[in-house]
């Protein structure tokens, strides 16, 4: 039974049962046609808890019509089905009226947004500490048998995001380092102490700009790659395969991405500081007449034991932030290409940031420990 029918005087009362589907369209179509209009001239409908799709609606809408036809005005107590207001918005071509921006202003929807804006962050936390738990487990897995890390997946990673990486890493190493060298040169050469530009230039690129600029850049590169990547298999449907046959797509798609990035990034920035160093040297030479023999005593000199090491250490902790950002964006897509490119935009944005924010509470951290 999908509607029941019951008349005071001269008003009908319908309510709604049970669920309005194409598929018991001949039923409902039955019931409906067997109702009597006769003597009526309102009728008032009950949506109840019916459900409606759009064939559902359909026949309401025609059931509705039918009812003007006849002369009798109808309305419903309370909101009409959605379903049914979606179908008549799109017959008629009435489109919903715009609010004033002022009601904007209104405390009750400021609230209103606001607790939106804060339940779709926590469920986007949520979804994010999953993800990590997925990975933990998945590297834990993984530790019991090599196979289960997939070598071979790992291994064209790294070259994906690490040896392809190499000229522009280099490349951006030298003129930072050549650009850092010159502005230290320029100012401190007025108090006569140019040769400190020596010790600006290697503190500063191997301990904060070699690691940071690279983190960067691979940021840009890889993990916009990784996003596109997990995105175009999930809106084909490929990660969904995955899953129907047996295979789990953190192991697979996951986990190789974050191994090899954390084992190239380091690489990388050995590689930034290398190349960050002879640009440093150059300019020393070509602008302050300063030997290379010089250079490399003054710059063993204000090396201290940690300087190289602090900024190893936070390579693969940027590395994971990074391949972290990329994956969970490219998990995340759904339904259209407009959703890939506003996910991998988002995980180049998300990656840098979260390289920044751990870059600072390395700094604090090293500070504390008077690293």
């Amino acid at each position: 039974m999908f509607i029941a029918a019951r008349r005071t005087q001269d008003e009908l009362h319908f309510e709604l049962l049970g669920e309005w589907r194409a598929a018991l369209f001949p039923q409902i179509e039955l019931e409906l046609r067997a109702v009597n209009f006769a003597g009526a001239r309102r009728a008032s409908i009950l949506p109840g808890s019916s459900q409606l799709d759009l064939a559902g609606a359909w026949l309401l809408r025609s059931f509705l019509q039918r009812a003007r036809d006849a002369g009798i005005e109808s309305h419903f107590e309370g909101e009409p089905p959605a379903a049914l207001t979606l179908l008549e918005h799109t017959a008629t071509g009435a489109t919903s009226p715009q609010v004033p921006h002022e009601e904007w202003l209104h405390p009750t929807l400021a609230v209103e947004d606001l607790g939106r804006r804060t339940v779709a962050g926590w469920n986007e936390l949520r979804s994010g500490l999953d993800l990590f738990g997925r990975i933990c487990v998945a590297i834990a897995r993984g530790l019991g048998g090599k196979r289960r890390l997939r070598p071979i997946s790992v291994a064209r990673h790294i070259y994906d995001t690490g040896i392809t990486a190499i000229p522009i890493v280099a490349l951006i190493g030298f003129l930072i380092s050549v650009i850092l060298a010159y502005m230290g040169a320029q100012e401190l050469r007025q108090f006569g102490a140019a040769i400190f530009t020596v010790d600006l230039v290697t503190i500063g690129v191997l301990r904060e700009l070699g690691v940071l600029l690279t983190a960067i850049i691979v940021a840009g590169r890889s993990g916009s790659a990784f996003a596109a990547e997990i995105g175009a298999m999930q809106l084909n449907e490929e990660v969904d395969a995955l899953r129907a046959i047996g295979v789990n797509p953190i192991e697979v798609l996951v986990l190789p991405r974050v191994i090899g990035l954390c084992i190239a990034l380091p690489l990388l920035t050995v590689v930034a500081d290398v190349i960050g160093l002879v640009g440093g040297a150059l300019l020393c030479h070509e602008l302050l007449d300063m030997p290379l023999a010089q250079f490399l005593i003054r710059a063993k000199g204000a090396i201290a034991p940690t300087t190289f090491w602090v900024g190893i250490i936070k390579a693969p902790v940027f590395a994971a932030l990074i391949a972290f950002a990329g994956v969970y964006c490219g998990l995340r897509v759904r339904g259209s290409s407009r959703e890939l490119g506003r996910l991998t935009t988002n995980a180049v944005v998300q990656a840098i940031f979260y390289v920044i924010l751990a870059d600072a509470l390395f700094a604090v951290l090293f500070m504390q420990l008077d690293v």
